[in-house]
């Protein structure tokens, strides 16, 4: 069995994406009361605050800053994952061969995770969180997804409604990409 090495550093802001076991579902748009319940509960427990998200129908895209010293997001993901679980209906086609003892066959078994870096780290995956709904083809601007962090951004003065999202984006020329730059850092500040 493969041991996954998770980033463990206390007190950081991690992003996050957690996809649902069946792409193109409408799974978490259609049960978003419950999947709001399990995220309550979930922080209740396991206190974090949520900088960013987004929820689309099957994945969900999120910046959590977790408290000091603390950089237990597992236990944190597995109980959001498990109350969410619960309270929704397992899906009928699903076969039982494939489901591990405790599985509904509703979430990817494991998510992504990657440790914020610094602040045009924080930048373009703020941009991307945003510009998700926009990317998937589901709205034509960012403000018009209702299921999404950037409504409190509005409010707060962050970001402005049919403005730009977060820093200039602007994507390298592919020979120029690498894995640690998809973007362009050296891009003003908005």
């Amino acid at each position: 069995m493969p041991r996954y090495v998770r980033s463990d550093c206390p007190g950081s802001t991690y992003f996050f994406t957690a996809r649902a076991a069946r792409r193109g579902t409408d799974l978490f748009l259609r049960e978003i009361d419950p999947l709001r319940a399990a995220m309550r509960k979930t922080r209740e427990r396991y206190p974090f605050s949520i900088e960013e998200i987004v929820v689309l129908g099957d994945v969900i895209h999120t910046l959590w800053q977790l408290p000091e010293g603390d950089a237990d997001f597992s236990t944190r993901w597995r109980m959001l994952k498990s109350l969410f679980s619960r309270s929704v209906d397992a899906p009928q086609d699903v076969a039982a061969l494939r489901l591990r003892a405790g599985e509904k066959g509703l979430w990817q078994r494991r998510f992504w995770e990657h440790v914020i870096r610094d602040g045009d780290d924080l930048a373009a995956h703020r941009y991307m969180i945003f510009s998700a709904p926009v990317q998937a083809g589901l709205v034509n601007r960012p403000e018009d997804w209702p299921h999404s962090s950037i409504h409190r951004a509005i409010a707060q003065g962050r970001y402005i409604a049919g403005g730009p999202v977060g820093r200039a984006y602007r994507p390298l020329p592919a020979a120029g990409r690498t894995a640690r730059a998809p973007y362009d850092a050296g891009t003003a500040a908005m």
